[in-house]
């Protein structure tokens, strides 16, 4: 598994300040992994008011995600996105350490 960094897209980042600006007492996009999901690992967004220590945070523009530390090993490399297109609207990671993901995307192992 790789310890890179995570990138935010141009368009994820328009997004998550977009949200950001509907809850005034939020203050970041928490990204995180849980175990559970299709093929292992799970993705979950949460808007959250505050950080924790160990936290990586990204900021881009108005945006603000927090990724921990536990998640940020199985996330290291990765770029989080926001696709709009025919199929709908939603945020994609683009994971290099997967080795399989779901249909819905939101899962993976690795």
């Amino acid at each position: 598994m790789t310890t890179d960094t995570v990138t935010l897209s141009d368009s994820a980042a328009k997004r998550i300040a977009a949200i950001l600006k509907t809850d005034a007492d939020k203050k970041a996009m928490r990204v995180s992994v849980e175990g559970g999901g299709c093929s292992g690992f799970s993705y979950k967004f949460d808007l959250v008011d505050g950080q924790q220590d160990d936290d990586l945070i990204l900021e881009k523009g108005e945006a603000k995600v927090l990724i921990d530390s536990l998640s940020l090993v199985y996330m290291g490399g990765s770029e989080i996105d926001f696709v709009d297109n025919l199929l709908g609207q939603s945020f994609q990671i683009k994971n290099p350490n997967a080795v399989a993901s779901c249909g819905c995307g939101t899962s993976f192992s690795v």
